[in-house]
């Protein structure tokens, strides 16, 4: 029988394809004189025709390109794709600022260090856009003489 022939009768009783099909060279001579399936079927129970483990495709790669991204590696000016406000929104860039200054003004009234009517009046300043950080929105109410110094502070520090 042909090489071929043999080949591809392994690969069907391998359930694999005939690249996989793996014939030992040092007994070509039993697999050439192998006549039928069953013939075959007894060379593969003595391991003379084996089929070959499936090729893994590696994820080290694509696991090296992540860990670089996670450190700010390959995003230069030729991986940016989509304009300033498409990879970081104008809408989104607000909100987070907006949530930062309300928690700081929410913490300041809870320490008691503003009252009511100033934690109302800084709101709606901060909702129209005065403040663009919390350091600021802290300094000006320090200047302005709104936040009330803690009499604890003061006592551990001296």
């Amino acid at each position: 029988m042909k090489m071929s022939s043999i080949r591809e009768i392994s690969a069907d009783e391998l359930k694999v394809g005939k690249s996989r099909v793996w014939i030992d060279t040092n007994n070509l001579d039993k697999v050439l004189d192998a006549t039928s399936r069953d013939d075959i079927k007894k060379l593969i129970g003595l391991n003379v025709i084996q089929k070959k483990d499936k090729k893994n495709h590696s994820n080290q790669r694509l696991k090296k390109r992540i860990n670089q991204l996670s450190k700010g590696r390959r995003r230069g000016p030729g991986s940016v794709r989509g304009t300033k406000y498409a990879r970081y929104p104008r809408k989104r860039r607000w909100i987070t600022t907006i949530r930062a200054l309300r928690n700081e003004l929410k913490t300041l009234k809870e320490k008691d260090a503003i009252d009511r009517t100033t934690y109302r009046k800084y709101y709606r300043t901060i909702k129209s856009g005065s403040f663009t950080s919390r350091a600021q929105l802290v300094s000006h109410l320090k200047t302005e003489s709104l936040i009330k110094e803690d009499k604890n502070e003061n006592n551990t520090s001296s």
